[in-house]
């Protein structure tokens, strides 16, 4: 049974940082693009940052890099979101995801409830 599961969401004020985890199990995220999602209240949930299985970043729009940073560990199976600088806008659930485009598969975490606000 493969299970992704998020934390280190919580409430934190405009401009502080935060780190997202998500561990993995039942597949190895090396053959895996990994990705995290964001769903803001009453929005669509929409890709904020991935990571392919070679290690190769993307974001989404491109310039959230200067404030956002995924990065993965294949040893210990897990992804993480570090972000910085955050904004109100930033606010939502994020999902981690995998994916893997040839097979079709894709599986889902549960979220981590993420709000900024002073």
């Amino acid at each position: 049974q493969v299970q992704l599961v998020e934390s280190g969401g919580t409430l934190v004020q405009p401009g502080g940082s935060l780190k997202l985890s998500c561990v993995a199990s039942g597949i190895f995220i090396g053959d895996y693009f990994m990705l995290w999602y964001r769903q803001a209240p009453g929005k669509e949930r929409t890709r904020v940052a991935a990571i392919s299985g070679y290690g190769t970043t993307l974001y989404f729009p491109p310039d959230l890099k200067e404030r956002f940073s995924i990065s993965k560990d294949d040893g210990k199976n897990m992804v993480w979101l570090q972000m910085n600088n955050l904004e109100p806008d930033d606010t939502g659930v994020y999902y981690c995801s995998a994916n893997d485009p040839p097979s079709g598969r894709e599986y889902w975490g549960q979220g981590t409830q993420v709000t900024v606000s002073s």
